[in-house]
Formats: structure tokens, C-alpha cells, sequence
């Protein structure tokens, strides 16, 4: 099969990675791709939003699959243009169309679907410019701390932890008012805080049928003890202790299969991944948020764990075949932590140049390229702010732990930075 993977970070050089071991990939194509995409496949420079242009490329090179990693496209309704050209719409995209992207697009929308299919979460009201008043007395009933969600994309940075009144009014000012995440918090969902333990759940579906795939835990904050800036995420763990048996049953009963059963009776087509942001309350799960791809970075630590064959997962997808699938998993464990240039999330330099790459190779690690480019010259240039993430594998989590940060020190740029403890957290648990 020749395979058009679309996005430049971290999770797509994880699909790459695992896309090219299948014997079923004969040339994968990368737009626009990254350093470490270039050594695998063939990065092509096209934008994940220029619909013309990767329809053009799509024919040209007879592409027979095409994998959308990250939510933009989606949103602005990629899977659509393909449904809506003659010639396009015979190939498969792995992706939901623009109505089962806002389940991501739209908080607003995403609560209002969560309700409708009785899925647990938690209680919100929504409101906007005109209902702002509103939003400050209804703030003012809720227990502390309080929750604010810009509605649309904000970059994973548009979820504000209130601890105190003022502070979430001041914030709802900011956001509705100020535009603080421009067209993103045009609308605020205002949404009680729930207590208790973070996971990812992932879905593969085909709109009909599902596979669970690995559970992963990430870590948002930018400081060591889950302090400081939320981030696109700095670090990963899979397995999952507190993820047993018992607790994945009520997920896939009271939430994946309401889900799947809700796209379906809304008519809404939905052939891709499905991210389930949790909370374990008690033993009791509830949805935080969808996002409608795989993470990052807990895609790179999910990836490494499976065993079946991936190209054969996202043709079974994009072809309503998933039933038929075997889905096998790896025994191992992995863990991954995020390098990122100082200053971020917020402002950092790109330009330096990464040293030690060469010494990283391994049986047990694979580094995976996020905000990376090569330098005409053939260095590796910092590209972003979250720059590289390096998944150390192991029969046990601190194994992989000891792994991943054994190679995290053999690399370094101008200004570095990464979290120091990932996943000693899930040691404790494990104790």
C-alpha cells in the first residue's frame, strides 16, 4: 500500500515508525513531516489544512490510504472534501468527518452529546458573550476549585483550574470578554471540578465496531511534581496500575459502547481514534474531554505496545473490516519523556542544534521526533517547543523509566528541558 500520513509531531513520527514495520506499507509519504519522518519515509511539503493540495498528491502518487494524525484538519472537515470528490472518496481516511471532529472542535458540543447518550461526566453550563453575567453568578454557586474550558481548539492550553471565585470570574472576563484564546473561547464551558486520577483511554473504530488499545497516563504541567504551565503533555506511562480489569469493564460499558452507539444513531461518520480523557473517581470512571485522534505524547508510549500489525488496524478502520481484526499487545511496558526547549509553553528559540542522536540507538528506546528539521547542512535543528520524546521499554515500569532516561542524558541542545520525574508517581502506586 502506498500510505499518506498527514502531521509534523511527535505522534506522527510514532504512526511513521510503526506504519513503515508492516509488511503491508510499500512507500508512506509524510505531510509535512519532520526530521526523524525524513529518515523513515518521504516528507513532502504540504500543509495538513491545504485540501487541494493533498487531494492533487493523493491521485498523482496513487496513494491507497490516508491517516490524518493530528485534530486541525479534521475539524475544518478533511474527511468531508474526500467524501464530497468523485475520485477521492473510493480511498480511505482514517479520520471522523467535520460533525464527529467537534466531539474535539467544541466542548460545548461534546458535553451536549455526553448528556444526550448518558455518559458520565461532569456538570457545566455554557455560556458566552452575551450570557456573561450569568456565567459570574452561576460561578459564584459552584464549589471550589472551578473549572473553565474554552469551547474550540486552544492548543491544549484552554482548560484554566480555578481556586478561588475571583479567580474564575477574573478568568471568564479574560476569556469571553478579551478574547484570551482568540476565537477558541468565544464560548466557556464552566464545569465542576472532579477528584481523583487521570487516564487516557484510546479507541480504535471503524463506526460500527472497536478495539481498545493500550491506556496510557500523561503528564500536563511543565514542573517536575505537576507544577507550573499546563502543556501539550511531558511524558507518558502505559500500563496503567490502577487501570485494571474491573475498572476498564465500566469504561468500555458506560462509556466506549454509549459512544460508539451515539455517532452512530446521530448519523455521524466516525472512522478513526477516539481519545477518552478520564478521571477514576472512586473506582468510577467519567469523561474529562474526546479528543478525536491519538495523543501526544502518549501515542508514543501506546505504539511500542502493540503487537498486531498497525497498517492492517488502519485499513480495517477505513474499510468498516474491524470485526475481522486481531488485535494483539506487547507485554512489555513503556514510558516516555518529553524534551522541550526552555521557555516553553511559552516563548523559546528554534534554530539549535541537537548533539548525541547518534548515540542513542538501542533495543529498548526509540527516540521520536516532534519539533524537529533538518538543517541543509544534515544537523537536526530544535523546531518547536516540544522537540523530541524518548519511550524507554521494559518489563517493568521503572525498566523502561531507567531507559528512557538513560538516553534522555546522552542528548542535548542550547536551553533543555525536561521533567525528572515521570512516572514516579505510578512507582508508589505499584509499591
Amino acid at each position: 500500500m502506498n500510505i499518506l500520513l498527514l502531521g509534523s509531531g511527535g505522534r506522527e513520527h510514532a504512526f511513521a515508525w510503526k506504519i513503515v514495520k508492516s509488511k503491508n506499507c510499500k512507500q508512506l509519504f509524510v505531510a509535512p513531516g519532520n526530521a526523524g519522518t525524513a529518515q523513515i519515509a518521504h516528507n513532502v511539503s504540504i500543509s495538513v489544512t491545504d485540501f487541494d493540495a493533498i487531494g492533487k498528491f493523493v491521485l498523482e502518487k496513487k496513494i491507497n490510504m490516508v491517516v490524518v494524525g493530528p485534530e486541525e484538519p479534521l475539524v475544518k472537515g478533511i474527511v468531508d472534501f474526500f467524501e464530497e470528490s468523485e475520485d477521492l472518496r473510493k480511498i480511505p481516511i482514517i479520520g471522523p468527518n467535520k460533525k464527529g471532529a467537534q466531539l474535539e472542535g467544541s466542548k460545548d458540543f461534546s458535553k451536549k452529546f455526553m448528556e444526550k447518550c448518558g455518559i458520565p461526566t461532569a456538570a457545566s453550563k455554557t455560556f458566552t458573550s452575551e450570557t456573561f453575567k450569568e456565567g459570574l453568578a452561576f460561578i459564584e454557586l459552584q464549589e471550589l476549585p472551578v473549572v473553565l474550558k474554552a469551547d474550540g481548539l486552544a492548543a491544549g492550553k484552554g482548560v484554566l483550574i480555578c481556586n478561588s471565585h475571583d479567580e474564575a470570574k477574573f478568568s471568564l472576563r479574560e476569556m469571553l470578554l478579551e478574547s484570551k484564546f482568540g476565537k477558541a473561547s468565544e464560548k466557556v464551558v464552566v464545569e465542576q471540578f472532579l477528584s481523583g486520577i487521570e487516564v487516557s483511554v484510546f479507541v480504535a473504530t471503524d463506526g460500527s465496531n472497536y478495539v481498545i488499545l493500550p491506556e496510557a497516563k500523561d503528564y500536563k504541567r511543565i514542573g517536575d511534581h505537576d507544577t507550573g504551565l499546563n502543556t501539550g503533555g511531558m511524558g507518558a506511562v502505559s500500563p496503567v496500575p490502577f487501570v485494571d480489569q474491573q475498572f476498564l469493564d465500566k469504561v468500555e460499558k458506560r462509556i466506549v459502547i454509549p459512544t460508539i452507539k451515539g455517532l452512530e444513531m446521530q448519523n455521524i461518520h466516525y472512522q478513526g481514534f477516539l481519545f477518552i480523557g478520564l478521571m477514576n473517581v472512586n473506582g468510577d470512571p467519567y469523561v474529562i474531554e474526546y479528543n478525536v485522534r491519538m495523543g501526544d505524547p502518549e501515542t508514543q508510549a501506546v505504539l511500542p505496545r502493540i503487537k498486531s500489525d498497525f497498517v492492517n488496524l488502519l485499513h480495517a478502520m477505513g474499510t468498516k473490516q474491524l470485526e475481522a481484526y486481531h488485535f494483539e499487545l506487547e507485554k512489555f511496558c513503556t514510558t516516555t519523556v518529553v524534551m522541550v526547549a526552555g521557555g516553553y509553553p511559552e516563548s523559546y528559540k528554534k534554530g539549535n542544534e541537537i548533539q548525541g542522536l547518534e548515540q542513542t540507538a538501542g533495543e529498548n528506546v526509540v527516540v521520536f521526533h516532534a519539533g524537529t528539521q533538518l538543517a541543509t547542512t544534515g544537523e537536526v535543528l530544535t523546531n518547536g517547543g516540544r522537540v523530541l520524546a524518548v519511550t524507554g521499554m521494559g518489563s517493568e515500569t521503572e525498566i523502561a523509566l531507567k531507559h528512557a532516561y538513560s538516553t534522555v542524558e546522552k542528548i542535548s541542545w542550547n536551553d533543555v528541558y525536561f521533567r525528572k520525574d515521570i512516572g514516579q508517581d505510578i512507582l508508589k502506586l505499584k509499591k
